[in-house]
């Protein structure tokens, strides 16, 4: 497939630029996942998700076999997998043999927790009285609110969750001025984190139906719940591209409005149609 130019406007080309050099690729511990990030770049960020569906140990046998390829693999570690400060000390020593020096740090989705870390928050703590707090932290965020938690909550958390961790990803989102307006807002707050933006890849409907029949519905499109215009954009017939969200956040990013370190792709393992973009894209912006 061959993708038209996002735009011919050269202010904006330029700000499209930095938020493609290092873009994160988000997969799930599937079968055939490690078939699907061979067609990345070496040394590409590649993010693997926790699924209470497959369980904790999908996810980091994924995230070592990502790592012997040469990629920079992000695990997610989800607090309501762990069952105590034993366990998740067996994954940190697993994480450092085999070079993993970056996660991903979620509450999950599991509705009770295995053990001793209900969110987040707590497994940030448990490293941190471990003595082994990764170099590289990342943490969720929500620009259009979470379906069961406030938004107070919300902020509260993050401005918590700083002092383990190094930037935050921004969770499923189609609007742009949602999502800046989310970046001004953590400023106003006080939090410095850089914001990372979580957006679709090229999306593919029956691929991405496939996906979903292989992990569980919930699992591959968790952050859809309660937002059901969220599951609507990415289940229209076409698929979905991630072109105009880019643009438009390119253009508030060139207008001095939005502050953003990069984006992060949902990929749902069909890798090489979204590498594919973001390199023409980043080529032609360059």
């Amino acid at each position: 497939m061959t993708f038209q130019p996002l735009t011919r406007a050269p202010r904006t080309r330029r700000a499209v630029a930095p938020l493609l050099t290092a873009p994160r690729y988000e997969i799930l511990p599937l079968p055939g996942a490690l078939e699907a990030t061979e067609q990345l770049p070496a040394g590409s960020v590649v993010t693997v998700t926790a699924s209470p569906h497959k369980g904790l140990h999908a996810t980091i046998d994924i995230a070592e076999d990502v790592m012997a390829q040469g990629m920079r693999a992000v695990p997610h570690l989800a607090a309501r997998q762990f069952r105590d400060s034993g366990e998740l000390s067996e994954v940190l020593d697993r994480l450092d043999a085999a070079g993993i020096s970056e996660v991903f740090v979620v509450g999950g989705d599991s509705q009770h927790p295995a053990g001793d870390f209900a969110d987040g928050l707590a497994l940030l703590r448990g490293m941190a009285d471990l003595g082994r707090l990764p170099a590289e932290i990342g943490v969720p965020s929500y620009p259009e609110g979470h379906h069961a938690i406030d938004d107070e909550t919300l902020w509260t958390s993050l401005h918590a969750k700083q002092d383990y961790a190094t930037y935050t990803v921004t969770q499923l989102c189609f609007d742009a001025d949602a999502i800046c307006r989310f970046a001004a807002e953590a400023q106003r707050r006080g939090i410095t984190l850089p914001v990372v933006v979580g957006t679709p890849g090229v999306v593919d409907l029956t691929k991405l139906l496939r996906v979903g029949l292989k992990i569980g519905v919930g699992d591959s499109l968790r952050f859809a719940r309660g937002n059901y215009s969220v599951a609507g954009k990415l289940l229209r017939p076409g698929g979905y591209r991630p072109d105009g969200l880019v643009r438009k956040l390119a253009n508030r990013v060139a207008d001095g409005h939005c502050t953003l370190a990069g984006l992060h792709f949902y990929t749902f393992n069909h890798v090489a149609e979204t590498a594919r973009w973001v390199r023409q894209t980043h080529r032609r912006a360059a």
